[in-house]
């Protein structure tokens, strides 16, 4: 892996966070006095994902982000059993087209 070694790669293994560390990591950054460059350097995050975290969590507070979390998650579950219904409904009309 062109001169990484193995301890390198760990290190640069990415980090999430719960949507209630970024809001309070976007409220740091505003209150800080700190650039946004030297803010990020300092919390190790890139620019370009304060500024997408901004873009998701602008205005709320940890509360509405972990409400929004819950709905995300519940929103995909709800997804996932409507595609399972829609491929039972199919897998019949096809059995009663065959049978008649």
């Amino acid at each position: 892996m062109r001169g990484f070694e193995f301890n390198q790669i760990l290190e640069m293994k990415q980090k999430r966070h719960t949507p209630e560390e970024i809001v309070r990591l976007l409220r740091e950054s505003e209150t800080s006095g700190l650039s946004q460059e030297k803010f990020c350097q300092q919390k190790q995050i890139s620019v370009p994902t304060l500024h997408r975290w901004r873009k998701k969590y602008g205005l709320m507070d940890e509360a509405d982000a972990k409400r929004l979390k819950a709905l995300e998650k519940e929103n995909a579950e709800l997804k996932k059993m409507y595609a399972e219904a829609m491929l039972g409904n199919k897998i019949l009309k096809e059995a009663l087209e065959k049978k008649l």
